[in-house]
């Protein structure tokens, strides 16, 4: 009788560590979700041209910390200036983490 309460807790064991999997384990965001992300925060400061990402990360290393991040690029136009700016965002959790105007 004890065999069968054994068997019982561990399929429900087992059963459950199979639906939770997907919570559990950190997924990394698309890079195209990670551009969204980059076009939103630069649309509350006024209207963008253009943009692009490139869709495998790489290693960006701050002081103490390193990310694997989507390097991201956005063009807008300021006073009838262009300007061009490229963003780091974490690829785990979608953190911009490093903007640089580069023109």
């Amino acid at each position: 009788m004890k065999g069968k309460y054994f068997y019982i807790g561990f399929g429900l064991g087992v059963a459950t560590g199979y639906l939770l999997k997907d919570k559990v384990m950190q997924r990394a965001i698309s890079s195209e979700k990670a551009l969204n992300i980059v076009k939103q925060a630069f649309k509350e400061k006024g209207p963008i041209d253009g943009s692009w990402i490139y869709t495998i990360p790489e290693a960006y290393s701050t002081e103490y910390v390193t990310y694997d991040v989507y390097k991201a690029g956005i063009s807008r136009t300021v006073d009838g200036e262009s300007e061009q700016y490229e963003a780091f965002v974490d690829k785990n959790t979608g953190l911009i983490v490093h903007v640089e105007q580069i023109n």
